[in-house]
């Protein structure tokens, strides 16, 4: 019996960059007139930093941004020119390394003085944008030592150690557009902009909205939009899909059937034998595991094989996972699906991530980004379709 060519990786995560393009193209219409900042930290969502940006850029974003200063040096060292802020950092974080990558560093409070004292030994102004805590709890300096802040920072700025180039905030609860805390959270970010040009900054960009406020909050959209999850096509809201909001996903998880056989009916399948088998069936071996960032606990998630999904069955290990395809005998036909693709999600014709979430007790933001750098990125479209 002769059984068709696997596919060209055991294991890939296909990249649809036409799809992060589109999805781009499309974000960049809905927030007009303000300009898009294409999040790539994490690895762009586990999609890789450096295509994707480029991808962005090509498809109209105007700014980039992470979380890290070595994830913004990673996309300067590559060549990416692009306005590019990074906003989460340590006392130990290479300040200097930012300002000679040209990085607008983000800045909540304490981050001030280092960012200064690299700015003096390099004898290069910083760029700056100071980021107010509107509720959300984490990073932002609190409302009532924004005067403070402002003030400090203008004093830098007359020293010719920094240019405040931008205040932002982030939001807590924009993907559930109901909750009236959004409301709460744009008031006080109006009035912390306020403060601050009367304070006389004079700022190019505010920036509040992420990927749920820029998609059903006009009203915060400002100067510029951070968006993440859009970017790679998918939906923030738990009641719509990527194709309700007019999004592509761009990353497909795939492999091949690594292995299948007849069991009998009672077969313990994979550690604790937490699934036996219900009557005779085919099981099939699939070659990823939570080695490979798929999440442990993802029993019952599908995984499309010759155009019907299977259910995960029995716990996932390290480098496999078992499916169940839930009829007897198939090994021993030539329909035996041995090295047949297998899609865990993806974009048209297969499970969607919110599938993998569900079976996870988790989110999409988490299932892409946590796909491990076992498995191979591979770059469909690299080159847009009108160059």
């Amino acid at each position: 019996m002769s059984f068709p060519s696997p596919a060209p990786a055991d294991r890939r995560a296909e990249i649809d960059l036409d799809a992060v393009r589109s999805n781009v193209r499309h974000i960049a219409q809905i927030a007009s007139p303000a300009r898009v900042m294409a999040v790539v930290k994490a690895d762009a969502y586990g999609h890789g930093s450096v295509p994707v940006a480029r991808a962005a850029i090509e498809a109209g974003a105007t700014w980039l941004g992470v979380a890290h200063i070595a994830e913004a040096v990673t996309l300067r060292e590559a060549g990416i020119e692009a306005p590019l802020l990074a906003w989460l950092h340590t006392p130990g974080s290479d300040f200097a390394a930012g300002i000679e990558h040209s990085v607008d560093l983000g800045v909540s409070g304490w981050e001030l003085e280092h960012v200064v004292a690299a700015a003096r030994s390099l004898e290069r102004p910083a760029r700056v944008h100071l980021k107010i805590d509107t509720g959300l709890g984490r990073n932002g300096c609190p409302p009532e030592q924004w005067d403070a802040l402002l003030g400090k920072a203008l004093e830098y700025q007359e020293e010719g150690l920094l240019r405040v180039v931008g205040i932002f905030s982030h939001l807590a609860v924009a993907d559930e557009p109901e909750r009236p805390e959004t409301d709460d959270q744009l008031q006080r970010f109006r009035e912390a902009v306020a403060v601050a040009e009367d304070c006389g900054v004079d700022v190019e960009v505010r920036h509040l909205a992420n990927t749920p406020a820029t998609l059903s909050r006009p009203d915060c959209h400002f100067d510029l939009v951070r968006v993440g999850l859009g970017i790679y096509g998918l939906s923030p809201f738990p009641d719509q899909t990527p194709e309700d909001l007019g999004l592509r996903p761009a990353m497909t998880l795939a492999t091949s059937v690594a292995g299948c056989k007849e069991v009998p009916a009672g077969q313990g399948v994979s550690y604790g034998f937490t699934y036996r088998t219900a009557e005779r069936t085919t099981l099939g071996l699939i070659p990823v595991g939570y080695g490979d960032g798929v999440p442990r606990i993802a029993t019952g998630a599908p995984v499309m094989v010759d155009g019907r999904a299977y259910p995960v069955v029995g716990r996932i290990a390290m480098d496999q996972l078992v499916i169940d395809f839930g009829t007897a005998g198939l090994a021993d036909t030539d329909r035996n699906p041995l090295g047949h693709r297998a899609v865990l999600f993806g974009g048209t014709d297969a499970p969607p991530v919110q599938a993998w979430a569900a079976a996870s007790h988790s989110i999409n933001y988490e299932v892409v980004t946590r796909i491990s750098s076992r498995v191979p990125r591979i770059y469909l479209n690299e080159t847009a379709a009108d160059e």
